[in-house]
Formats: structure tokens, sequence, C-alpha cells
């Protein structure tokens, strides 16, 4: 009997408790509580992992991450090729004031690309760089390289040429004072002299003439800045798959021109005899006096055909 009455009385004191209202939500913040102190243990625990992670020595972390299983060594995702820049020190001081004769380009662009030297008009095979205020400046190399000739040309004043991967050549002209020999390595930006005057390009001044050429094909160094030598290479090769094509044209059509020109002068030498007997004298001396001349403007002049190509002019 005295069991079931303690059994009763514990029983009515837990429905009392039950009936009491702070008691649910004294039970829902116990289990928040014991929450919170799992995540902070978590995160604890975390963060005393990357602090050993951390003091670890950075050269450990690299050898485990870069191990191979293989035990072959790693090759590069891509080929890092440099892009051409401007053979000059600062950029922004810097402008083009003959461009690279296009035959492409609008008529604005061919004008500014004609060289006028002793009377004649010469298509420009680069480009002349000066400064905006007209003082010399640093000559830099666009690439990376060999450099294979340095000389003084009686036209160009001193030039260098660098030689490249890719059969690419660039030629600096048109230089005062040069800082570097043949058979020297350059990198890209290294100063190869000082710009100054050239005969043959004496209206831009003081300046540099920059020529990039690619299997001996100069090429528009404006269309290449910050592009790679590949691409460089790539657009050259397309170029000279077309070009016999417009040669095979040119030379089909030059024939048919020559034989009109023959058959003409014939009539015109008919038509005036008289004029032949009467003045011999005259036709001499003439004859005499233009051959004269002549002579002395092909000493001095370049070919017509490659005047502005730096090696040709020497040749």
């Amino acid at each position: 009997m005295k069991e079931e009455g303690k059994k009763s009385v514990t029983k009515l004191k837990f429905k009392r408790l039950m009936r009491k209202k702070w008691l649910y939500p004294a039970l829902y913040l116990s289990v928040a509580a014991l929450v919170l102190v799992g995540v902070f243990w978590y995160q604890q625990g975390a963060s005393d992992l990357e602090d050993q992670i951390a003091e670890q020595p950075q050269s450990e972390v690299q050898d485990e991450y870069l191990t191979n299983d293989n035990g072959q060594d790693s090759v590069p995702v891509m080929d890092n090729q440099e892009n051409l820049e401007m053979p000059v020190a600062d950029e922004q001081t810097a402008s083009i004031v003959t461009k690279f004769y296009d035959y492409d380009a609008s008529e604005e662009d061919q004008e500014s690309a004609l060289v006028l030297y002793n009377n004649k008009y010469y298509q420009s095979e680069g480009v002349d760089i000066t400064r905006e205020d007209g003082e010399a400046f640093e000559v830099t190399a666009a690439l990376s390289g060999t450099v294979t000739e340095v000389k003084e040309d009686p036209l160009y004043g001193n030039v260098v040429e660098v030689k490249h991967d890719n059969n690419l050549v660039t030629v600096y002209a048109s230089l005062e004072e040069v800082e570097v020999l043949a058979g020297s390595d350059v990198s890209q930006g290294d100063a190869l002299g000082a710009a100054g005057r050239n005969s043959f390009g004496q209206a831009s001044g003081v300046h540099v003439h920059f020529e990039v050429r690619s299997d001996g094909q100069p090429v528009n160094p404006e269309d290449f800045f910050g592009q790679p030598m590949s691409q460089i290479a790539d657009e050259a090769g397309k170029a000279t798959e077309e070009a016999p094509t417009d040669e095979a044209s040119e030379e089909e059509e030059a024939p048919s021109e020559e034989p009109t020109e023959d058959k003409e002068q014939p009539t015109e030498d008919t038509e005036q005899p008289t004029e032949d007997k009467e003045q011999p004298t005259d036709e001499e001396t003439n004859s005499d006096e233009g051959t004269t001349p002549g002579s002395e403007e092909e000493e001095q002049t370049p070919d017509e055909d490659s005047a502005s190509s730096i090696s040709n002019t020497q040749a």
C-alpha cells in the first residue's frame, strides 16, 4: 500500500510539472544551447587545421601538390610567346609619321607611306616613328633575339638587324648611336641605340625607321603590334601564297602592251622625216645633255623597285 501511494504521489508531481508554463521554453533553450556548442566546437577544429597548414613550410606544400605519380616531368599547358612591341621606351610620346605602303589601304594612308627622295617617290617598307616634341629618344628591341648585323648605310644611317624565332627579322635604321654589337643576344625592351636623322627620310626628322620581315618579306608592323610572333608568321605565309597569282596576271598583261608601242613608234618616225634631217645637231646636243644628269641620279638614288628596303639598297 505504501508503494502504491508513493507512485501516485510521483505521478501527481510530474503532472504538476508538465503544467508549468516555463517547462517547454526551458527545454527549447537547452536544446539550442547544445546545438550552438556543437557548431562552435566544429568551427574551432577547422580553424586549428588551417593554422597547422599555414605553419607548414611553403616548399613542402608545393612539393606535395606538384608530385606526379608517374614520375614524369610536367609539361607547360601553352608556349608563352612575346608580343611585338613598338621599338621605343615610351610609347605614349611616340607617333608614326610614315606608314607602311599597303596596296589595300586607303588613299590617305598610301600617301603617308610615300617617301620623297631626290624628286622621286618611293614606297615605304616600314614605319618611321618619332617623338611628338621632335627630340631624340631611346630605341629598344621589339622582340628578343640575336643581333645579326650592325652597319652604317649612306642613306639610312646606322642600321641594326635582329633575328628572332619563326623566321622573323626586325630592322632598326636611322640610328644616331648604336649600343649593341653583332652576335650579341638582346631581350625585349633592351636599348639598341638612339634615334637620329638620315638622308632617305629627311622629312621625318629625328626618327627610327622600323621594319618587320617574315621569311624575307616585309609586313606592316602596325598590323601586328601587340600580337604574338606565330601570328605574324601565319599572316605572312598567307600573303605569300596569294602573291604568285597577282604576279602571273601582271606578266600575262605585259606582253600585250609592248607590241602596240612597237607598232606605233615606226609611224611617228615616218611622219616627221624632214624634221630629223633638218635639225640633227639640236637633237644630238639634247641627247648628250640629257645623259649626263641621268647618270648622276642613278648613282645617288636607290633602286626604284625596292628603294625603301634597307638590304636591297646595299646590294
